[in-house]
């Protein structure tokens, strides 16, 4: 099991309809998913923040945000 998980969760995010950790049963499905939500939110939030993936350990993946700009 791969859990994605946000690092802090954002105004927008908390407002957003995902979810702030979530588990899948591969690695592969666990990055793609935290690619593909990395790159909606830096193109649809508001623009304060920039996100992006890290994997963290084994069996986690963090993503990261930090002021835009």
């Amino acid at each position: 099991m791969i859990t994605v998980k946000m690092e802090k969760e954002c105004g927008c995010f908390k407002r957003s309809d995902y979810e702030a950790v979530k588990t899948f049963e591969s690695k592969d499905d666990a990055l793609l998913y935290a690619q593909e939500l990395c790159s909606d939110m830096n193109e649809t939030f508001c623009q304060k923040h920039v996100f992006r993936v890290t994997e963290t350990a084994d069996n986690e993946m963090t993503i990261n945000l930090a002021m835009n700009g």
